[in-house]
């Protein structure tokens, strides 16, 4: 039986994936702009189930399961300091 740490040690599938992500250079506002809209600022899967005012159980983060999380969550860092440092503008909006 193969386990999970065997099959990593052969070689990352997405590694090709996540040096293109880490090779990504934002140098445009419109895309620095796109890129903050696109990815969230939070999970968008992580809730509280909640009845009759009553908190039955909570849904952790799902995107920590992504395996390119890190990477895209890098870019969206990328872009917002683009915007604050060179374009000098207020990044709340994407906070």
């Amino acid at each position: 039986m193969t386990s999970f740490t065997q099959i990593q040690t052969r070689g990352d599938l997405l590694s090709p994936v996540r040096e293109w992500l880490d090779s990504i250079n934002v140098h445009n506002a419109k895309l620095a702009h796109f890129i903050c809209k696109l990815i969230p600022a939070q999970c968008p899967f992580e809730r509280d189930v909640v009845v009759f005012g009553r908190k039955l159980f909570h849904i952790p983060p799902m995107c920590k399961l992504n395996p390119l999380y890190e990477e895209v969550v890098a870019l969206r860092f990328k872009a917002l300091c683009y915007l604050a440092d060179e374009c000098g503008e207020d990044i709340t909006a994407y906070c």
